[in-house]
Protein backbone atom coordinates (compact mmCIF):
# COMPACT_ATOMS: atom_id res chain seq x y z
CA UNK A 1 0.00 0.00 0.00
CA UNK A 2 1.35 3.58 -1.18
CA UNK A 3 1.87 6.29 1.36
CA UNK A 4 -1.58 8.22 -0.38
CA UNK A 5 -3.42 5.00 -0.09
CA UNK A 6 -2.81 4.52 3.24
CA UNK A 7 -3.93 7.85 4.58
CA UNK A 8 -7.12 7.70 2.60
CA UNK A 9 -8.18 4.12 3.72
CA UNK A 10 -9.24 4.57 7.16
CA UNK A 11 -6.69 2.37 8.33
CA UNK A 12 -4.91 2.80 11.66
CA UNK A 13 -1.29 3.79 11.49
CA UNK A 14 1.57 5.37 13.28
CA UNK A 15 1.25 9.02 12.14
CA UNK A 16 4.50 10.63 13.56
CA UNK A 17 6.50 7.13 11.98
CA UNK A 18 4.91 8.11 8.31
CA UNK A 19 5.02 11.93 8.66
CA UNK A 20 8.90 11.52 9.64
CA UNK A 21 9.52 8.75 6.52
CA UNK A 22 7.61 11.26 4.12
CA UNK A 23 10.67 13.51 3.01
CA UNK A 24 8.71 16.05 1.22
CA UNK A 25 6.38 16.67 4.51
CA UNK A 26 8.54 19.59 6.21
CA UNK A 27 8.72 20.76 2.47
CA UNK A 28 4.97 21.24 2.06
CA UNK A 29 5.04 22.81 5.86
CA UNK A 30 7.92 25.33 4.76
CA UNK A 31 5.78 26.32 1.58
CA UNK A 32 2.93 27.16 3.86
CA UNK A 33 5.35 29.30 5.55
CA UNK A 34 6.12 31.35 2.40
CA UNK A 35 2.32 31.57 1.15
CA UNK A 36 1.64 32.94 4.71
CA UNK A 37 4.49 35.46 4.37
CA UNK A 38 4.29 36.39 0.86
CA UNK A 39 1.90 39.82 1.16
CA UNK A 40 -0.53 41.42 -0.48
CA UNK A 41 1.97 43.04 -2.72
CA UNK A 42 1.40 42.55 -6.74
CA UNK A 43 4.91 40.62 -6.18
CA UNK A 44 3.36 38.34 -3.34
CA UNK A 45 0.36 37.20 -5.23
CA UNK A 46 1.92 35.94 -7.58
CA UNK A 47 4.37 34.22 -5.32
CA UNK A 48 1.24 32.90 -3.76
CA UNK A 49 -0.14 31.59 -7.08
CA UNK A 50 2.55 30.05 -7.77
CA UNK A 51 3.19 28.28 -4.25
CA UNK A 52 -0.58 27.05 -4.73
CA UNK A 53 -0.50 25.03 -8.03
CA UNK A 54 2.71 23.87 -7.10
CA UNK A 55 1.74 22.79 -2.84
CA UNK A 56 -2.08 21.51 -3.42
CA UNK A 57 -3.34 18.56 -5.17
CA UNK A 58 -5.25 20.11 -7.38
CA UNK A 59 -6.32 24.51 -7.60
CA UNK A 60 -9.05 25.26 -10.72
CA UNK A 61 -9.03 28.61 -12.09
CA UNK A 62 -10.03 31.66 -9.66
CA UNK A 63 -9.46 29.70 -6.41
CA UNK A 64 -8.09 31.70 -3.66
CA UNK A 65 -6.74 31.18 0.07
CA UNK A 66 -6.74 34.03 1.84
CA UNK A 67 -2.74 34.11 4.36
CA UNK A 68 -2.88 32.80 7.12
CA UNK A 69 -4.32 29.33 6.70
CA UNK A 70 -2.90 25.93 8.99
CA UNK A 71 -2.70 22.51 7.27
CA UNK A 72 -1.27 19.56 8.36
CA UNK A 73 0.82 18.75 4.96
CA UNK A 74 0.60 22.23 4.27
CA UNK A 75 -2.69 21.87 1.95
CA UNK A 76 -1.00 19.42 -0.02
CA UNK A 77 -3.79 16.72 0.14
CA UNK A 78 -6.01 19.00 -0.86
CA UNK A 79 -8.37 19.44 -3.76
CA UNK A 80 -9.82 23.23 -4.97
CA UNK A 81 -12.52 23.27 -7.17
CA UNK A 82 -12.87 26.43 -9.85
CA UNK A 83 -13.98 29.93 -7.88
CA UNK A 84 -13.27 28.53 -4.27
CA UNK A 85 -12.35 31.13 -1.83
CA UNK A 86 -11.22 30.49 1.35
CA UNK A 87 -11.28 33.31 4.13
CA UNK A 88 -8.56 33.90 6.71
CA UNK A 89 -7.39 31.66 9.60
CA UNK A 90 -8.63 28.37 7.45
CA UNK A 91 -7.81 25.05 9.22
CA UNK A 92 -7.17 21.89 7.09
CA UNK A 93 -5.82 18.67 8.65
CA UNK A 94 -5.37 17.04 5.50
CA UNK A 95 -3.69 14.03 6.31
CA UNK A 96 -6.70 12.65 4.31
CA UNK A 97 -8.23 14.38 0.93
CA UNK A 98 -10.05 17.16 1.31
CA UNK A 99 -12.07 17.87 -1.68
CA UNK A 100 -13.48 21.39 -1.98
CA UNK A 101 -16.27 21.73 -5.15
CA UNK A 102 -16.04 24.79 -7.63
CA UNK A 103 -17.59 27.71 -6.54
CA UNK A 104 -17.52 27.04 -2.26
CA UNK A 105 -16.94 30.11 -0.35
CA UNK A 106 -15.50 29.13 3.37
CA UNK A 107 -15.76 32.12 5.83
CA UNK A 108 -13.10 32.82 8.39
CA UNK A 109 -11.87 30.35 11.01
CA UNK A 110 -13.36 27.29 9.50
CA UNK A 111 -11.65 23.95 10.29
CA UNK A 112 -12.11 20.75 8.38
CA UNK A 113 -10.77 17.70 9.67
CA UNK A 114 -9.98 14.68 7.76
CA UNK A 115 -7.83 12.64 10.29
CA UNK A 116 -8.58 11.05 14.00
CA UNK A 117 -7.36 8.90 17.02
CA UNK A 118 -8.78 6.13 18.79
CA UNK A 119 -10.68 6.02 21.53
CA UNK A 120 -8.34 3.39 22.89
CA UNK A 121 -5.96 5.05 25.64
CA UNK A 122 -3.06 2.50 25.00
CA UNK A 123 -3.40 2.75 20.46
CA UNK A 124 -3.28 6.58 21.34
CA UNK A 125 -0.47 6.16 23.43
CA UNK A 126 1.11 3.96 20.64
CA UNK A 127 0.72 7.14 18.33
CA UNK A 128 -1.87 5.63 16.23
CA UNK A 129 -4.04 7.86 13.74
CA UNK A 130 -6.97 6.76 11.41
CA UNK A 131 -7.98 9.14 8.37
CA UNK A 132 -11.25 9.85 6.12
CA UNK A 133 -11.50 11.94 3.11
CA UNK A 134 -13.74 14.72 3.41
CA UNK A 135 -16.38 15.80 0.28
CA UNK A 136 -17.40 19.32 -0.11
CA UNK A 137 -19.87 20.02 -2.98
CA UNK A 138 -19.93 22.66 -5.62
CA UNK A 139 -21.73 26.40 -4.30
CA UNK A 140 -21.55 25.40 -0.87
CA UNK A 141 -20.92 28.37 1.74
CA UNK A 142 -19.60 27.46 4.95
CA UNK A 143 -20.19 30.26 7.31
CA UNK A 144 -17.68 31.12 10.36
CA UNK A 145 -16.21 28.90 12.74
CA UNK A 146 -17.47 25.77 11.51
CA UNK A 147 -15.91 22.77 12.23
CA UNK A 148 -16.27 19.60 9.70
CA UNK A 149 -15.22 16.02 10.74
CA UNK A 150 -13.89 13.26 9.27
CA UNK A 151 -15.61 11.27 6.39
CA UNK A 152 -18.30 13.73 5.83
CA UNK A 153 -20.02 14.62 2.74
CA UNK A 154 -21.69 18.08 2.06
CA UNK A 155 -23.95 18.11 -1.09
CA UNK A 156 -24.27 21.01 -3.44
CA UNK A 157 -25.70 24.43 -3.20
CA UNK A 158 -25.51 24.00 0.83
CA UNK A 159 -25.19 26.13 3.46
CA UNK A 160 -23.85 25.11 7.22
CA UNK A 161 -24.82 28.00 9.66
CA UNK A 162 -21.76 29.64 11.79
CA UNK A 163 -20.69 27.36 14.85
CA UNK A 164 -22.04 24.36 13.48
CA UNK A 165 -20.20 21.13 14.02
CA UNK A 166 -20.61 18.69 11.18
CA UNK A 167 -20.63 15.46 12.26
CA UNK A 168 -22.05 13.41 9.70
CA UNK A 169 -23.49 13.94 5.87
CA UNK A 170 -25.47 16.73 4.93
CA UNK A 171 -27.47 16.55 1.50
CA UNK A 172 -27.50 19.11 -1.06
CA UNK A 173 -29.66 21.96 -1.24
CA UNK A 174 -30.17 22.18 2.53
CA UNK A 175 -29.28 24.77 5.77
CA UNK A 176 -27.90 22.75 8.31
CA UNK A 177 -27.05 24.68 11.80
CA UNK A 178 -25.99 23.38 15.64
CA UNK A 179 -23.76 21.02 17.27
CA UNK A 180 -24.00 18.40 16.21
CA UNK A 181 -24.79 19.51 12.94
CA UNK A 182 -28.21 19.05 11.70
CA UNK A 183 -30.63 19.91 8.97
CA UNK A 184 -32.83 23.02 9.96
CA UNK A 185 -34.86 22.82 6.34
CA UNK A 186 -34.37 22.53 2.52
CA UNK A 187 -33.22 25.73 0.61
CA UNK A 188 -36.74 26.70 -1.07
CA UNK A 189 -38.08 29.31 -3.97
CA UNK A 190 -38.46 31.87 -0.94
CA UNK A 191 -34.49 32.03 -1.00
CA UNK A 192 -34.41 33.60 -4.38
CA UNK A 193 -37.10 36.12 -2.91
CA UNK A 194 -35.70 36.91 0.69
CA UNK A 195 -32.77 37.21 2.44
CA UNK A 196 -31.56 38.12 5.60
CA UNK A 197 -34.39 37.40 7.73
CA UNK A 198 -37.15 38.70 5.43
CA UNK A 199 -35.28 41.27 3.24
CA UNK A 200 -36.56 41.72 -0.36
CA UNK A 201 -33.88 40.75 -2.99
CA UNK A 202 -35.68 42.84 -5.16
CA UNK A 203 -35.36 46.09 -3.35
CA UNK A 204 -31.60 45.55 -1.89
CA UNK A 205 -30.01 44.73 -5.24
CA UNK A 206 -27.73 47.25 -6.13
Amino acid sequence: MTTEELLNSGKLYKVWELTNDEGDYYKYLQMMEEYNNAGYTPEGEEKKRRILNELFAEVGEGSYLQAPYHAMWGGHHVHLGKNVYLNFNATLVDDANIYIGDGTMIAPNVTIIAASHPISPKLRAEGYGCNEPVYIGKNVWIASNVTILPGVHIGDNSVIGAGAVVTKDIPANVLAVGSPGRVLREIGPDDDVYYMHGKLISENLV
